[in-house]
């Protein structure tokens, strides 16, 4: 993931990076008051930036996801010792989209992000289920090291939250900007430079260990959390506040 680092070379990434961090803060901000847990989650239609966002502008759509649910939670009042987990949760969701559309085998048609047809909307929707698995994973582990919500309650309300509304709101907005993204020349393919990308050897085996990953976390996590191997939990500590 050499492109993590060398798109600070650029400065349209860098652009990029702040302005995915603005909206997306922007769009969450906003609905802090819809709490599902208080002081823990709430409904957050803002979610849908970055799967669009990762896919769009690549590894600059992944930091300024988790940059911009820092300043969600600094400017919501949520911000706490969780937080980390939430810049990780929130990096990680639009980076999983960022590196497995078009290497999902048979369930890929191109490696260009268009959704020009049903093959490319379920594409997405997938694509959007396995980062939604993926940001749930981090973020409710986190919270459960640190005792303040058990992983099965958090871990399915962030991945139902977060699947949901990206795969309805996703394609449309999608559509909305990719157009513009593309004729003003702001696609990660048109500013990232080939020698900035290491290709992987094995991008499908990659996707494929990403989805085992990500939703074996998930059961793992639930399985665990539920104490279903015996002994003492540890989980039953007094929630906190936190944004996920």
């Amino acid at each position: 993931m050499r492109e993590l680092f060398t798109m600070w070379h650029h400065t349209k990434m860098v652009v990029l990076v702040a302005l995915t961090a603005a909206i997306y803060a922007a769009t969450l901000i906003p609905f802090k008051v819809m709490a599902i847990i208080p002081g823990i989650t709430e409904i957050r239609p803002g979610v849908v930036v970055p799967v669009v966002f990762g896919l769009l502008f690549g590894p600059a759509g992944a930091w300024g996801s988790g940059i911009g649910n820092v300043i969600g939670d600094l400017m919501g009042g949520t911000l706490t010792v969780a937080s980390p987990f939430g810049f990780l949760g929130n990096f990680f969701f639009a980076l999983t989209a960022y590196k497995v559309w078009g290497r999902m085998g048979l369930l890929s048609s191109r490696r260009e992000v268009r959704l020009d047809s049903a093959a490319t909307v379920v594409e997405f929707v997938l694509t959007a289920v396995l980062a939604s698995a993926v940001c749930a994973l981090i973020v409710a582990w986190g919270l459960e090291v640190l005792g303040m919500l058990p992983f099965t309650v958090l871990g399915g309300i962030i991945f139902v939250n977060n699947a949901l509304i990206t795969a309805v709101l996703g394609p449309v907005l999608f559509r909305l900007l990719q157009p513009r993204a593309a004729a003003w020349h702001l696609l990660w393919t048109d500013i990232l430079e080939p020698e900035d990308v290491r290709r992987g050897r094995s991008p499908r085996l990659g996707a494929l260990l990403m989805w085992l990953g990500g939703f074996g976390g998930l059961v793992a996590g639930v399985a665990l959390s539920m104490n279903l191997g015996g002994g003492s939990s540890s989980s039953s500590a007094p929630a906190r506040r936190h944004s996920a």
